[in-house]
């Protein structure tokens, strides 16, 4: 509602058109991964730029601000949680971590389900809510990282059904 009050309806149909073709242009898929939509999508190629200036993920992730940081001397050290980084990048992979594991109202079933079981079995490993969160950030930039390299569609995975145990 804030966005018709500051541009009229038929400004915001034409920027949807303008984005959905610029998307159609570049052969990005972003869009084809739940949780994404065109905003968030337009969004990650705005921060993001050429993604061929990243050799592999890892790279991305630390633009980011997603990979630890080693801080230590004399031997001794730990990994820390990096403060620097793009900040308007890493707030979107935050967004997309939170949307993943996301249970609706009235629904038991999660937004999805694959991202929803390893962030359960993060927190049963001992990690906090918010380090099992950054696991899933780390894994979402890989697999945006391919769908913008790769210019291929996003399929969901099929998870094997668990067998119960007698």
């Amino acid at each position: 509602m804030v966005r018709h009050i500051l541009f009229g309806k038929q400004e915001i149909g034409k920027v949807e058109r303008e984005l959905k073709e610029l998307m159609s242009l570049l052969e990005f898929q972003l869009d084809s991964m739940p949780g994404i939509e065109l905003v968030t999508a337009s969004a990650l190629i705005a921060e993001i730029g050429d993604v061929r200036r990243f050799p592999n993920a890892n790279k991305l992730a630390r633009f980011a601000g997603i990979a630890p940081v080693y801080f230590g001397s004399g031997g001794k050290g730990k990994m820390h949680k990096s403060k620097r980084g793009n900040r308007a990048l890493h707030a979107l992979f935050y967004n997309l971590a939170v949307q993943q594991v996301q249970v609706a109202k009235g629904s038991k079933l999660p937004r999805n389900s694959v991202f929803y079981e390893y962030y359960q079995r993060k927190q049963e490993e001992g990690k906090t809510k918010g380090q099992a969160l950054v696991c899933i950030m780390r894994r979402l930039v890989n697999i945006i990282y391919g769908l913008m390299k790769y210019k291929t569609a996003y399929e969901l995975p099929i998870i094997p059904e668990k067998e119960e145990v007698l």
